[in-house]
């Protein structure tokens, strides 16, 4: 099995197909290879918040995914620790964002991650940054 083919069992059939919350916001992958990975997501009026904007923990959420999709491509279990994100631009419903997750720096036990999230006129809406550790796990594919 080539790299590309084993991140992409591993985000389609062992992660997204157990992520109940990223399918119910409705994600989609566009992209995945090593190291990387991006999904699109179109916003809801049920992510709206008060002001009747997207919800920044929707965003939060869909950067999240990406993240977390991109850091298990290489076939190590990886988990979050630390994570950020500046919002840039705000999000309504009907909008459909596109998060890519780009790895920036990967040693034997942390990878840190940056996320872009930008709506349909390729405006960034979101910067994201997250860090995992990389667990002794792999796997099984």
């Amino acid at each position: 099995m080539t790299p590309d083919e084993k991140a992409l069992k591993i985000v389609h059939q062992l992660m997204l197909g157990n992520d109940a919350f990223s399918k119910w916001m409705g994600i989609e992958i566009i992209n995945v290879a090593p190291g990387t990975c991006t999904v699109e997501a179109k916003i809801t009026d049920s992510m709206l918040n008060g002001f009747e904007i997207c919800h920044g923990g929707i965003t939060f959420s869909i950067a999240d995914s990406a993240f977390a999709f991109a850091s298990n491509t290489h076939g190590i279990q990886a988990v979050s620790i630390e994570t950020s994100i500046s919002h840039t631009k705000p999000v309504r419903a009907g909008d459909v964002i596109t998060a890519i997750a780009t790895e920036k720096n990967l040693s034997k036990k942390l990878g840190i991650y940056d996320v872009v999230l930008t709506n349909q006129k390729n405006e960034t809406v979101a910067l994201f940054k997250g860090t995992v550790f990389r667990t002794d796990k792999f796997w099984d594919v």
